[in-house]
C-alpha cells in the first residue's frame, strides 16, 4: 500500500511522485527517527524577535556602547525591558542586535568561554581581541543555523592600557573603527558619531562621548520606528565593565504640528 498522500487517488508514476517534482527515490522519507529537515540549510529565516541598532564609540578613557531596550515582536513593539548589552568577563562588553534566540545562545557560549577560562587558574583572561576573534568563527562557521540578514555584533573592550572596537557578522565582515553602529543607526547615527569621533577618540571626555550618545540615541528613537525612548550605556574602562540602568530620552513632537498634512493641517 502507498501510504505517501500525494500518491492517493492518482496514477502511480515509477519515476517521479504525483506532482512531477522530483524523482520518488529522492523523496524525503517518513520512517520514524528520520529529520527530513536535517540535511537541509537550517537557519532564522523569518527572525520573530529582533532588536534594532546599537552604537559604540572610543573615547579617551575607554569604550562607550549603548543599545535601546526594545525587543519587537514583528512590527509590535513587545518587549520593553530587554538589555541587548552583555558583559564578557572583566574589560569586554558585546552589543547585539538581530534576532533576540540567537543573541541569547550566543551569550550562553560566551558564559561556557569564561567559565573555562577561569578554571584554568593561570592568571590569563580573555580579552575584547580574543572575544571579537572567537565571535568572527563562531558565527561564521555556524552561519547556517542563524539569520545572516539579520545578527549584528559589536565587541568593545579595554585590557593592557589599550582600547579595543570591532564589528562582526555571520557574513564574514569584520572590521574596526573608531565608531561603529549597527542596524537603522548604520545609516543615520553613523554620521554624526564619525563627526565627533574619529579622529578625535584620544581627546574625547566621558561626558561629550554620553552626550553624543544620548543625542544619537534621540534621533533614532525619531526616526526608527523598531526603537524605543530607553536605552542603556555600557562603559569599559581600565577598571572594568559598567552597564548603567534605563536612560530616558526626552523628547518633544510639537514640530510637528508646523508639518503639512499632519493631523487637521492639509495647507
Amino acid at each position: 500500500m502507498d501510504h505517501f498522500p500525494t500518491n492517493w487517488g492518482r496514477p502511480r508514476n515509477d519515476a517521479y511522485d504525483a506532482y512531477n517534482t522530483y524523482p520518488l527515490h529522492h523523496r524525503p522519507s517518513a520512517a520514524p527517527g528520520h529529520d527530513k529537515f536535517a540535511d537541509a540549510v537550517q537557519r532564522t529565516q523569518q527572525p520573530i524577535v529582533t532588536g534594532t541598532s546599537v552604537l559604540a564609540i572610543q573615547y579617551k578613557d575607554g569604550i562607550m556602547m549603548a543599545a535601546d531596550n526594545l525587543a519587537s515582536y514583528g512590527s509590535l513593539a513587545r518587549f520593553k525591558s530587554i538589555q541587548r548589552l552583555h558583559a564578557v568577563g572583566t574589560n569586554t562588553v558585546l552589543g547585539a542586535s538581530g534576532d533576540m534566540s540567537d543573541f541569547q545562545y550566543i551569550q550562553t557560549l560566551l558564559d561556557e568561554l569564561v567559565t573555562d577560562e577561569f578554571t584554568h587558574q593561570d592568571a590569563h583572561s580573555l580579552g575584547p581581541a580574543e572575544v571579537h576573534e572567537y565571535l568572527a568563527r563562531v558565527m561564521y562557521s555556524r552561519r547556517s543555523k542563524f539569520d545572516p540578514l539579520w545578527n549584528a555584533l559589536l565587541v568593545g573592550g579595554f585590557k593592557d592600557g589599550k582600547r579595543f572596537l570591532a564589528y562582526v557578522d555571520l557574513l564574514g565582515v569584520t572590521y574596526s573603527a573608531p565608531s561603529l553602529a549597527t542596524g537603522y543607526g548604520a545609516h543615520i547615527a553613523i554620521p554624526l558619531l564619525r563627526e565627533v569621533v574619529d579622529g578625535r577618540q584620544d581627546t574625547l571626555t566621558e561626558e561629550d562621548a554620553r552626550k553624543l550618545l544620548h543625542d544619537c540615541m534621540r534621533v533614532l528613537f525619531y526616526r526608527d520606528a523598531r526603537s524605543l525612548d530607553k536605552y542603556q550605556l555600557a562603559k569599559v574602562t581600565e577598571s572594568g565593565v559598567e552597564i548603567s540602568d534605563s536612560i530616558k530620552i526626552e523628547t518633544a513632537w510639537n514640530f510637528a504640528e508646523g508639518i503639512r498634512g499632519y493631523g487637521a493641517q492639509t495647507q
